[in-house]
């Protein structure tokens, strides 16, 4: 088992700062100190000593570290999507299409790979609220700050396809109190139309990185209520514990 613990209250303590999170919950949340490595016998010659690659690469199949349908609480119906839906899903979540046009230049997501070891999806959906949760396992060489970075560059971007335009705006909120390599947390808005026809999705995203692979969870919504962040903590918790796991 991988030496990182998680510290309780994830996305509760990323969102108690900031205007417009759900407010339910009073405190922050504190952390606690790190377990020291495992007294167990040590691992094979070709993982190092947190259960990883020598190579920093986690060695279990994204699929066997995804969360499952029944880790998700009523009311949301989860499904782990199979991999022809991975790609659109994923493009959903970044708020750009593929092959659409963007402005500033250079605001598009990195290149992803689709396939069952390079991205791997479930989705929760609670169809009262028009919402979901969706918890997103990619591997990814590129460091998180990096990442968090080019993010920062783009925090207004126009997309056009086909015509259509949307802007995604995005605002990088407080990190996740997270023993993981790095962390991140974002509230985006992506909205297209104009007028009676006009579109908002809203989505408040956590993100982890462990060694290559990337935990996101993401609540995403079309209507005007309080992101979900009891749920979401719930599911990205036990996401990273997964990983952890591993």
């Amino acid at each position: 088992m991988k030496r990182r613990i998680l510290i309780a209250g994830l996305a509760m303590g990323a969102c108690l700062g900031v205007a417009g999170c759900s407010s339910t919950v009073d405190g922050m949340a504190s952390p606690v100190a790190a377990a020291g490595p495992s007294s167990a016998s040590g691992p094979s010659s070709s993982a190092g000593a947190d259960g990883t690659g020598e190579d920093g690469r986690v060695d279990a199949t994204l699929e066997s570290m995804l969360l499952t349908p029944t880790d998700f609480p009523a009311p949301y119906q989860a499904i782990v999507l199979p991999p022809h839906a991975v790609s659109q899903a994923a493009a959903d979540l970044d708020g750009i299409p593929p092959g659409a046009k963007v402005d500033p230049p250079g605001c598009k997501p990195p290149a992803q790979d689709y396939g069952p070891d390079g991205t791997a999806m479930i989705v929760g959906t609670d169809n009262a609220n028009r919402s979901t949760i969706s918890v997103e396992l990619m591997r990814s060489d590129l460091p998180l700050d990096k990442r968090t970075t080019e993010i920062e560059r783009c925090l207004e971007v126009t997309t056009t396809k086909d015509g259509a335009e949307a802007v995604v705006r995005t605002e990088i909120l407080p990190a996740p109190p997270l023993n993981a390599d790095d962390t991140i947390a974002m509230r985006q808005t992506v909205t297209s139309g104009k007028g009676a026809g006009k579109v908002t999705q809203s989505m408040l995203t956590l993100v982890a990185q462990i060694d290559d692979v990337r935990v996101s969870a993401t609540y995403m919504s079309f209507g005007d209520g309080k992101p979900d962040t009891v749920v979401l903590d719930q599911v990205f918790t036990e996401a990273v514990q997964r990983v952890n796991a591993a």
